[in-house]
């Protein structure tokens, strides 16, 4: 009888690190939060042109993903403001955290210099930028490029249109749905170095975020990218990932480059992606983002068409969201605003 407290001691010994385990063990889920909140002409520096100061503000939003233990899903799934993710949609197998890290910032960047490209242009500059076109970096497995398309291809167009940006065949597939077919032309390397045209027909397939929208499944980047801007602008972004930050990098440019204040006083947050010709695009966890312009006290929230019911769904009576499909439709916004008290 003597032994039963040990063996007693023993087993609560071995539930509790069991219990402990469990808790730090990762679960298949990210959560997605609201991130941070940022006020675009604090990652902005321009030389070679006159900038100016204004009473209002342009906030770009971000959102933190974070990979779940037991508990943190638990707490996930109590918090309203946090939405659930498998991990295949969020880092699908075969990606490592690098990887995704790695995609994320050099979408980052792209996105800077389409940003710049447009604002430049919006304020009557002639700026330069281009590529060769969307360079594969990785295919995903099973997806609808898995036996389509090869590392190291270089799609030149989508459709008939041609592809010299990464950003230009993500604009060629917007409206497009799963089960939708897209013609794609392909520079590829043969084993010998030699390189040949391929014409290929690729179905698409399910979003993982978004059913309705047709996915090839493919990691991008730009090959040859090049540019030529007449005023230097850098943007810093402290390693925040993603292209969603293009629209409000561009009209927070405009903003810092023109005498007149484009927000007339006012707290204006933002997401979009923002293409060469100006179009807005979709963006992944708008909800958070909404709900972080909420905490800061923003007035107004502009986001991408696609995305507007999501949004609405997280601005409540406290924020105001505005539809845009493309940085005209924002300018246009904003110059309708009555001046700040």
């Amino acid at each position: 009888m003597r032994r039963w407290p040990i063996v007693l001691v023993a087993g609560l010994l071995v539930a509790g690190l069991a219990v402990t385990a469990l808790a730090m063990t990762p679960l298949p889920y990210y959560g997605l939060a609201p991130g941070q909140v940022i006020e675009v002409t604090d990652f902005v520096d321009v030389d070679g042109a006159e900038t100016f100061a204004h009473r209002g503000d342009l906030y770009f939003l971000t959102v933190t993903v974070r990979e779940l233990t037991g508990p943190e899903w638990v707490e996930a799934v109590l918090d309203g403001e946090v939405d659930l993710r498998d991990r295949e949609v969020v880092r699908p197998q075969g990606v490592t955290r690098e990887q995704r890290r790695r995609q994320g910032l050099d979408q980052q960047a792209e996105a800077q210099q389409r940003a710049i490209f447009v604002a430049l242009t919006r304020l009557g500059y002639e700026p330069e930028i281009d590529g060769a076109g969307a360079l594969v970096a990785q295919v995903l497995d099973g997806t609808a490029a898995e036996g389509v398309l090869e590392v190291d291809d270089v799609i030149t167009a989508a459709g008939g249109s041609p592809i010299s940006l990464a950003g230009d065949l993500v604009a060629a597939l917007d409206g497009k749905g799963p089960g939708d077919a897209v013609a794609l032309t392909i520079n590829r390397l043969a084993a010998d170095g030699s390189e040949t045209v391929v014409d290929v027909d690729l179905t698409l397939g399910e979003h993982p975020e978004e059913p309705d929208r047709g996915f090839i499944g493919v990691s991008l980047d730009t090959f040859e990218f090049r540019a030529a801007f007449p005023v230097d602008v850098a943007i810093d972004s402290q390693n925040i990932g993603g292209p969603s930050s293009g629209l409000m990098y561009a009209l927070g440019i405009m903003n810092l480059l023109t005498p007149d204040d484009l927000t007339n006083g006012h707290r204006v947050a933002g997401t979009g992606t923002i293409q060469r010709d100006g179009t807005v695009g979709a963006i992944g966890g708008v909800r958070q983002k909404v709900f972080a312009a909420r905490r800061v006290g923003a007035e107004y929230v502009l986001v991408p068409t696609s995305n507007l019911d999501d949004a609405m769904t997280a601005a409540g009576d406290e924020i105001n969201v505005v539809e845009v499909a493309t940085i005209d439709d924002a300018l246009e916004f904003l110059a309708g605003l009555e001046p700040a008290g």
